[in-house]
Formats: structure tokens, sequence, C-alpha cells
């Protein structure tokens, strides 16, 4: 979707936009020298290392690498999606976004429309469980289940009448297919798709209506339907409850994950504001991408009988890749025979949440788990922990819990001489990553030459005239790093960027975008003045890095096999340079 609004008009918005005057109206922040300094919003500090940097129009946290432009600040500090943060930024200053082709206005038009279509029904729904006799089996429903008109005001709920054609001779039929609200019968029949049921509104993040949940008010069968997939709606990317979550607190210390509506609704009834349930799905990945977004704590809940059980090993083997140092998992299991709703109503609140505080750590259910029932007495048994742990365990991103997962493994196994676990930080690192992380830190890590280069080229985009004048032949240079240098001098050509913002901006979505971040952060601490002679200090410590390499590779291909007569007259060229 963001292919489609025009660089042209992204870049101008990204000149328009001071980020100062942006972040300030989030953030407050406190000039401090030639940047401005705040509490990094994104996590917890007792002292600022969030700065943000008026000429590069960038901002950096020094203590937990949250970095980029305004439409990087949008995105991270609201949860928005690219094409939100380009809105939002655009309302900011004042202006409209074009759209660059037709259809896809058209497109999302009809997107419009099918939001228009969905609110309208969850208000004839509303209308149904407030204002007619039919609704009353499901405020009776309601009443018994213990929950108050305010939880039912707070979450939309309504009731969809026991009729074939509530919907369908009320709205319009072609929206209500396209919505998933109507079901169309091999003859061409339309009817509604709930009915005698209550209805819970799905709603994204951004509180537009994209489908239903619907219960039955007796023991029928099926007892929950969802709305099917649509162009706005896919069960398995959402979870119900998020939205109102958010809208109580947008930065919640943590989210707990239930089995279903009822339970949302229940916590919700005690004070619990701060849970969610998939959409009749098993939790994904997807999912908790998506929470981690708001908070650095999940936990899940669930019933502990068969099933619950199920639910939890399968919600902590999606859990694995999603866990950053910083992020955790708990799980807490119900006593048998327990939901949310009886518990919390047999404990009270303060007990409920005395379990949620004291839940499981994800490492301690998951080595509970997998030693159940293992000899770890025997080799058999401490290889058939090794085999059923280490798969999971690398999933692990690498960071100290992964480290720290591995340790715990190595206890438990009792062998220390595995090479598997001699430093399981490294694992799945590259040669060239591990090289790194035995140094240290970025601080302690010399930076090659060419890495100066492009971070002096990123942040001043105005250096390529140097660059130019040297007339390099990228054809003819093969080195460590270079293809990022090429990319960034032909994308400054190309767009001539105002600000480093928007020449940044041009390596999203790219694959050395993460890179190109990493180095945009790079603070030298240079006077202006002095800039342009550390750059052209490093471009030529940089080539004669590369006529070395350059000088090595011709020696030894003349020696192995001799050579030609073009590359004889280079090899006299970088022999006479070293004279």
């Amino acid at each position: 979707m963001s292919g489609r609004i025009p660089r042209e008009f992204i870049d101008d918005l990204l000149v328009r936009v001071d980020i100062v005057d942006l972040i300030d109206s989030y953030v407050p922040l406190k000039k401090t020298g030639s940047s401005y300094t705040a509490r990094c919003p994104f996590h917890s500090e007792k002292s600022p290392s969030f700065s943000v940097n008026r000429n590069k129009q960038f901002y950096h946290c020094f203590g937990c690498g949250a970095g980029g432009n305004a439409i990087s600040f949008l995105m991270q500090f609201s949860h928005l999606d690219f094409v939100e943060a380009i809105e939002d930024l655009a309302g900011f200053v004042g202006v409209d976004v074009p759209r660059e082709a037709l259809a896809y206005q058209e497109k999302k038009q009809d997107y419009s429309a099918l939001y228009s279509i969905l609110e309208r029904v969850a208000v004839f729904y509303v209308e149904q469980l407030r204002g007619s006799s039919r609704g009353k089996g499901a405020i009776d429903y309601l009443k018994q289940r213990g929950l108050s008109g305010s939880v039912a005001k707070d979450f939309s709920l309504g009731y969809a009448p026991d009729e074939w054609n509530a919907l369908a001779s009320k709205f319009d039929n072609k929206l209500l297919l396209d919505a998933g609200m109507l079901v169309s019968k091999e003859n061409g029949r339309l009817y509604d798709r709930f009915r005698g049921r209550l209805m819970f509104p799905i709603k994204d993040k951004r509180k537009r209506i994209i489908g239903f949940g619907g219960r039955v008010l007796d023991d029928s069968l099926p007892k929950y339907l969802n709305s099917p997939e649509t162009a706005v709606f896919s069960k398995g990317k959402e979870l119900y409850g998020l939205s109102e979550l958010l809208e109580k607190n947008s930065k919640p210390k943590r989210i707990l994950i239930v089995e279903g509506y009822m339970d949302v609704l229940a916590l919700a009834q005690f004070g619990i504001n701060y849970s969610v349930a998939a959409l009749g799905t098993a939790t994904s990945k997807i999912h908790l991408d998506l929470l981690f977004r708001f908070t650095s704590e999940l936990v899940f809940c669930f019933d502990g009988d068969s099933a619950g059980q199920k639910a939890a090993w399968r919600a902590v083997q999606e859990a694995f890749p999603c866990l950053k140092d910083g992020r955790q998992v708990k799980v807490m299991l119900l006593p048998q025979g327990q939901d949310p709703d009886s518990l919390i109503r047999e404990e009270g609140l303060d007990g409920f949440e005395t379990r949620v505080q004291n839940s499981q750590t994800l490492s301690d259910y998951f080595y509970s788990y997998i030693t159940n029932g293992v000899d770890l007495a025997t080799v058999e048994g401490k290889a058939q922990l090794m085999a059923e742990s280490k798969p999971h365990v690398e999933k692990i991103p690498a960071g100290f819990f992964r480290e720290m997962m591995f340790s715990r493994l190595q206890e438990l196994c009792g062998n220390s001489s595995l090479d598997v676990l001699k430093n399981p930080a490294m694992l799945g690192l590259s040669e060239r990553q591990k090289t790194v992380a035995k140094k240290g830190i970025q601080g302690r890590v010399k930076l090659s030459p060419v890495r100066i280069v492009v971070a002096l080229l990123l942040q001043n985009p105005q250096l390529i005239e140097i660059i130019e004048l040297r007339e390099l032949s990228w054809q003819n240079l093969e080195f460590a790093g270079l293809n990022v240098l090429e990319e960034v001098c032909q994308a400054i050509i190309e767009i001539k960027p105002e600000t480093p913002a928007i020449l940044v901006e041009y390596f999203r979505g790219k694959a050395s975008e993460k890179v190109v971040n990493t180095l945009m952060n790079w603070d030298f601490f240079i006077l202006d003045n002095g800039v342009e002679a550390e750059f052209s200090g490093a471009l030529d410590r940089m080539l004669e890095q590369l006529d070395e390499s350059a000088l090595n590779q011709l020696l030894k291909k003349e020696k192995k096999e001799g050579l030609s007569q073009a590359e004889k007259e280079q090899l006299i060229l970088l022999l006479e340079k070293k004279v």
C-alpha cells in the first residue's frame, strides 16, 4: 500500500516536518548542546538517553537502540503501519495525502464503505439488544453471566435477531456480502450469517469495526461463530479486546492472553482491562509480535484442563522467536475446572492479580514441561532432553536470554564439554558477527574506513561531491561494505535528498535498511567544519585498503596462473602507488 503514495510527496513531507517539533508534541524535549533530549518513550529509564537531532532530522536512543526519522517515530510511538504514519504526519502539517493510481483510490473507497457498513450493523445490533424486545434473552444471558451494562457498552455488545433477513432487508446487500455479513446460497438467495446470537464487534487498533463474533444463547452448535475472511478482516492477525485495551492504556505494563470473548469481558467486569483473546485460532507469532509492540510482558492465561495445557504449550513454542532481550513471557495455568470468569469471582481482583504477577516464567514452564517423564539420571534421558530442547531454544534471537536458556539446558544435561553449548550466545551468528561480539559493544568496536565513509555520507549527503570528484568505478572495486556504499551513493544521486531523513527513508524495506539505520546513528563528535576533512581522510584510507587488496590478489594470481596484459598494467600502477 505504501508504494501507492508518491515518493516525491513522502520526501516533501519529511522536509516540511521538523522532527523536534513533532516529537516534542508527544514527548517534552530539553535542549542539550546541539541536540534535544528526553527520557526514552520506548523503554523505562531514570536518566535521559533519547536524543533528537534537528540537523539530521533523526532520533536515537542510546539505551534501547530505537531510532529513525519522523515516520519511524510515529510508527513506533503510536503503533501505526507505514501508511497510517504518513497520514498522521500529513495531518500534523495540514496537507492531504495524494494517491498515484485511481484504482487504488477506488479500492480505498471500497474499504471505507466496508468499515461504514460494519459500523452501521454494529449500531443496529446494539439497538436490538437494548431497545428491542427481541434482545431480552441476550440481556438475561449477560445478567446470568454477571456482566454489567457498562461492560456491554464499553465493548459495544449487541444482538443479532433470530431472523433470516434482519440485515438483508435493511442494508445494501452487496456491501453486506463483501463484509461477510451475508451468506449466498447456490440458488442466489442471501440470508444473514448471524442469527439469534449475542454479538461481539471486533475492532482493529484504529478502533474500526472489521468483523464480528457471535455466541448462541443456548446449547446449540456451533457455540461461537466468527466473520469469514474479508478485505478488512483476517482472524489470524487480529485479537479481540486489543482496541478497547489500548483505549484504556496505550502502554500497558503487561497483556494477558485468554481463550475467549467472555473471558475478556469477565475480567473487564472486575477491572482487569489488559486482556485479549485470539479469534478462534491458536495464539500465533503474528499475535505475539503485534502485542509486543505495546508491552514488554505477555502472560498466557489458559484453563488447566488438557485442552488448556495443549494451548499453552503451543503458544510457548510460538513465543520463542519473539523473545528479544527485554521481553518476557509468563504462563498462568488455572486450577482444574476453573476459567478466568469463575476464578476471579472466587478469589477477587487482588487474588487474581497476585496469580498473574506470580505466573510461571517461560523458562521454568518450558524446562518443567519438557523434562516431565524424562530420566535425567541416564545418558539416554539427557540426549532426549537435548534433542527436544535445542531446536526450540535455537529460535530465540541472539542475546542474554538465549544464553541463559542454553546455560540452563547445560546444567540439566550436566555436560559442559559439548561444543554446541560452549558459547550459546554465539549460536546462529556469522563469523563476522562472532568477531564483533567478542570485541564488545559498539563503542569498543573500531569502525572500518568504508563504514566511516558510509556513515558520514548518510549524515551529510552533500559529501557525494567528493566521491564524484574521485570518479570511482564500482565495477573494479571488491571490498566488504562497498555494496552499501554504492547503494547510498546511487540513492543520493537519484533522489538528491534535502535532509538525511529523506535519504534513510529511501532504504525502508530494503535489505540494507538495518545497517543504514545503524550507521546513521553513529556520532563521531566532529565539529561541522571538520566533517569534510574527516570524510576525505576515511575515503583515502578506504581506497588504500582497496589498492592493497587488489595488489595482493594480482600477486597471488601472477604466481599461480599468470596475468593478462590489462592485469599486468594494473599491477604496475598499483606498485607505482606504493613507491
